[in-house]
């Protein structure tokens, strides 16, 4: 008797203990708990291309993620439980940096405050009062090439430019570079131009120089590009960020997490009036015809 009573009252201590916790929504930066503290916040925001490196090595091992909210002069972490990103992970690991809402129970684990997340929504980076304006507007860029020689983004005028921000240390960036390189080679032809804006400092030179080696990329690739230059372009902080700039260098179209092949190639098709697609129409008939003919 005395230990069904034991039981029953665990049950019930339990069952209070869910039942207080409390539902709430929450809207912040989403942050790695153990990188946020590395720096000053009130000096050094989050979001340098260390701090996203930091917070990818660190959900690789899996440390907690966090939902970072200002409070006057201060800042509160919300901790999200690995297990609770993994079904999105790939989305997921794009996001550090960049605004989330997340919606759940509130409860208590070891001193900090976590949030049991059902629901999570990426809010992008061009949501109010999160990235300037950009769309329409000439933004200029000057980094250093492979090489250490200074390039300019409006020595490109004339042609229409994919500018594509990226790193080394970036899994879903090294991800993308199989479908940028093809899109340079069906693109080419039609005045457009990839450029490759790596997070990697001059002193990576040689990391860089061996991965664009074994990926074979196939246009030009620039260093040193900052969080700041990213913002100018209406994207960023989170890697990678790809923008359009139209031939007279205003910027045309962005996009601040990874894309996807067809949804450039569309966007491109757009620009081009339909030349680029109907050209790789003819070609994929010419080929197909081709094959039928005997040898």
């Amino acid at each position: 008797m005395s230990r069904f009573i034991v039981v029953l009252a665990l049950s019930l201590f339990l069952f209070a203990s869910v039942a207080a916790q409390k539902r709430v929504t929450i809207t912040g930066q989403l942050v790695c708990s153990e990188c946020w503290s590395e720096a000053d916040r009130n000096t050094t925001p989050f979001g340098t291309p260390e701090d996203i490196s930091c917070a990818i090595d660190c959900a690789e091992k899996g440390i907690a993620s966090a939902v970072v909210v200002k409070e006057a002069d201060d800042y509160k972490l919300y901790f999200i439980e690995q297990k609770e990103l993994k079904e999105g992970r790939d989305e997921w690991l794009t996001k550090f940096g960049q605004q989330v809402e997340v919606s759940g129970k509130l409860y208590k684990k070891d001193g900090h405050d976590y949030v049991h997340a059902e629901k999570i929504k990426y809010l992008t980076a061009s949501s109010p009062g999160q990235q300037p304006p950009v769309i329409g507007t000439v933004v200029d860029l000057s980094l250093k090439d492979l090489a250490g020689i200074d390039q300019r983004l409006n020595s490109y005028r004339g042609r229409i430019v994919v500018l594509n921000f990226w790193a080394t240390w970036c899994v879903p960036c090294r991800e993308e570079m199989p479908d940028l390189a093809a899109i340079q080679n069906s693109y080419a032809a039609f005045g457009v131009q990839l450029i490759g804006a790596s997070a990697d400092q001059l002193a990576d030179r040689a990391k860089v120089v061996q991965f664009v080696r074994e990926s074979k990329v196939n246009f030009p690739v620039w260093l040193g590009a900052t969080t700041e230059q990213m913002r100018q372009f209406g994207v960023g902080p989170g890697l990678p960020a790809t923008v359009i700039i139209g031939r007279d260098g205003q910027i045309l179209w962005a996009k601040p997490t990874v894309i996807q092949a067809a949804e450039l190639k569309k966007e491109l098709d757009r620009l081009l009036g339909g030349d680029a697609a109907a050209a790789e129409k003819t070609a994929r008939a010419e080929s197909k015809d081709a094959s039928l003919v005997p040898s």
